[in-house]
Formats: structure tokens, C-alpha cells, sequence
């Protein structure tokens, strides 16, 4: 029996397979024999049915990279005039990070009011996606191309909103240059030049939490960008290595801990800030920013607005680095009222 929100827009160009999230069983006996002392364990079956009401699916993208399967979470309307909307995770999260905004649309709409076709992909490499190529570098424009001909495929060429947070940012910014049918809405700077200094006391609180993480907490991206395949059999050997590295981040880059359960599963189904100073990066399609303030790099709204045609930007009290797991209504109605704003 199909889920509600899970009939395919009509004009997809492409065969979308629908997809069940089910951990071979063998894995989770290896994952539990190496745990058997823990009890930090999740209740693995449970995590799986709640993903699983959600309609998840995987389609196969052709790529000039080779062919990538890539996995999704949607919620499709069947509104005629419903606005393609993709949302894009970062490191080290996943599509989980988007599933408390699913929940919130879902329980609010049906499938016949739903004003979006939400979006939400596995990055390449991520939970249920293939790998990246090996033998080539691979980039956040790489990522942007495939993600650009994912929303092609599924028949949203004629337009579709990017929101994206981390590594996602990155991924919505390249979308927004390189594709006429793209707008974007969440992007991540550096400090660019000439900027006269008339930041606010939050922003400028923000800025200091910058250098203190850029002095105190950025070791990790140098050890993964330097060294990843040491770093890589030392966590891949136990889980709980792997909910060390990644779980401290969830504790420190959050403005509130999350649920221990939160932490586990992005654990078990496993970027740092760059500039836009390169005129290639500038947006001049509209562009909007949600600041959060226990963010790692939250942007100064002056900064922002050096690098595209800023539409929307909102500052809140409260989210950190995961703000749609930590702040889902937050995030949503920002989202919202930046669609309302640009969409024609």
C-alpha cells in the first residue's frame, strides 16, 4: 500500500523506484556483538519504521561522473501548481536532519493541499547513496550537477527553490549559479573586504564563536581532509568510534543537546565554512540567510548581502549548526515566507 504524498509528479522524466530502509540483519549483529557491553545502542527497528513512513525512494541519476543511484525522502503534492522545493544536509548529518520539518508539513497538509514537492536527497556517498567516484576528485559542483539533474529527472525543470545548511549551503549556492531554473535560499561566507564595521552585538558575539571554534574545534576538517582513510578504518572498525567523532559534535555545534536517540541514528546511517569572494559565486537570482546563533560561522547580514541579491534574512535566538533538526518550525516558516517573497 503506496504512503500518502508519494504519487510522482506526472511529468518526471525518469523510472523513481520506491524505497524501504532495512538494515540487513547481519549488520546489526556485527553492530551489536561490538556493543554487547553498551547500552548506548538504538532501538534500530523502531528508527527504521519511522523513516519508513515516509515515502522514500532512489533513482538513477547519468552523470558525466558515471551513474549515481541516489536515495530521497519526499513528500510529493498533487497540487497542480505546487513549488519544487529540495533541501540539502551537510557533515556530519544526513537526510534525517530534514524528517521534524517533513513530520511538521505532513501533519498539516494532505497530499491535495500541500503547496510544495518536497525534496530531501542523500548527498553521494550519504545513508542509501552510491559512492562518489574514486578515482577523480569529486566537488560540490559535482554534487550541484547531479543534484540539478535529480530535479530535472523528477519534472522540475521549469523551476525549483534549494535550501541547504553546512556542505548543503555550498551544494544550493553552486545550483543557484549554474542553473537557470535554480534559486537558492541559505548560503555560508567568509569575511569579504571593505566591509565597514557596523555589526550588531549578536553578530558580533557570532563572529567570536567563529574564531573561538576556528581555533579550538576545527582539527577534525584538517584530520579528514589530510588523512581520511586512516581516520576512516579507525571508525569504521567500532560504531562507538564512529558516535564519538561524530556525536560530540552533535553536543557542541547544537544551541540545545539533542535526544541521545537523534545522535545514535545519524551515527548509524552516516565541511567546513569557505569564501564567495570569486565573482563565479556571486547569486543574482534572490537569495535569503536564516542566522542562527550557536551556528559555527553565523554570517553578518552585511557580509551576506556582498555576495547575491539578498531577499530575506532573519535573525533568531535560538539553533545552532543543525537548525532544522533543533528549530524545525524556525526554519520552515523562514522558508515559507523566502518562497512567498520569490516565487512568481
Amino acid at each position: 500500500m503506496s504512503l500518502p504524498f508519494s504519487r510522482i509528479p506526472s511529468a518526471a522524466e525518469k523510472t523513481v523506484r520506491p524505497f524501504e530502509v532495512h538494515i540487513p540483519q547481519v549488520r546489526l549483529d556485527e553492530m551489536f556483538t561490538l556493543l554487547k557491553l553498551s547500552k548506548l545502542a538504538p532501538e534500530t527497528r523502531k528508527s527504521e519504521d519511522f523513516i519508513n513512513s515516509f515515502p522514500n525512494f532512489t533513482i538513477n541519476i547519468t552523470d558525466t561522473s558515471g551513474p549515481q543511484d541516489i536515495h530521497f525522502v519526499s513528500l510529493f503534492s498533487e497540487k497542480k501548481d505546487a513549488i519544487p522545493l529540495i533541501l540539502l544536509h551537510g557533515w556530519p548529518g544526513n537526510f534525517l536532519e530534514f524528517l521534524p520539518i517533513l513530520e511538521l508539513l505532513r501533519n498539516n497538509y494532505t497530499p491535495e493541499t500541500l503547496p510544495y514537492h518536497v525534496i530531501v536527497p542523500s548527498l553521494p556517498g550519504y545513508a542509501f547513496s552510491s559512492t562518489p567516484p574514486l578515482d577523480r576528485d569529486f566537488r560540490t559542483g559535482d554534487v550541484a550537477r547531479i543534484f540539478n539533474r535529480l530535479m530535472q529527472d523528477l519534472g522540475f525543470g521549469n523551476g525549483y527553490v534549494v535550501q541547504g545548511g553546512d556542505i548543503g549551503s555550498k551544494i544550493a549556492r553552486a545550483m543557484a549559479v549554474e542553473y537557470e531554473s535554480c534559486k537558492v535560499n541559505y548560503c555560508i561566507m567568509s569575511e569579504p573586504q571593505g566591509i565597514v564595521d557596523t555589526l550588531s552585538q549578536p553578530e558580533k558575539q557570532g563572529l567570536k564563536r567563529t574564531a573561538d571554534f576556528t581555533r579550538l574545534g576545527s582539527s577534525y576538517a584538517l584530520q579528514q581532509a589530510t588523512k581520511p582513510s586512516a581516520l576512516a578504518f579507525a571508525l569504521a572498525s567500532n560504531p562507538l568510534s564512529l558516535l564519538a567523532w561524530i556525536g560530540e559534535k552533535f553536543l557542541d555545534w547544537t544551541d540545545e543537546d539533542p535526544p541521545m536517540d537523534t545522535i545514535l541514528e545519524s551515527r548509524f546511517t552516516s565541511g567546513n565554512v569557505g569564501t564567495h569572494d570569486d565573482p563565479k559565486s556571486h547569486i543574482n537570482k534572490p537569495f535569503g540567510f536564516s542566522w542562527f546563533p550557536e551556528e559555527l560561522a553565523p554570517t553578518p547580514r552585511s557580509w551576506a548581502a556582498t555576495t547575491g541579491n539578498l531577499v530575506f534574512y532573519r535573525q533568531h535566538d535560538a539553533g545552532g549548526h543543525f537548525a532544522a533538526m533543533e528549530q524545525p518550525e524556525v526554519l520552515l516558516q523562514d522558508i515559507q515566507e523566502f518562497i512567498s517573497q520569490v516565487w512568481e
